[in-house]
């Protein structure tokens, strides 16, 4: 394997970190806010889940954020 084959499987390898990464905080940022907003809304005995969905849909954004970001960096 000659150096600029190892290099292009290197860049590879970051591309799929860098963009599975992303994948996890938006899984992890959505559960996190989602599960706070959810004791949120029992501690207030709300009927309707605002907390919930506010918080899941703020992580959401600021996740696409990220990734817009991660995007127009490349």
């Amino acid at each position: 394997m000659t150096e600029r084959d190892k290099e292009n499987v290197k860049k590879e390898a970051n591309s799929y970190l860098k963009w599975s990464g992303l994948a996890f905080q938006l899984l992890g940022g959505m559960g996190v806010f989602g599960f706070l907003g959810y004791k949120l809304d029992q501690y207030l005995e709300l009927k309707f889940p605002a907390f919930m969905l506010t918080f899941g849909f703020l992580a959401f954004g600021a996740v696409m954020y990220q990734v817009y970001k991660a995007v127009k960096n490349q």
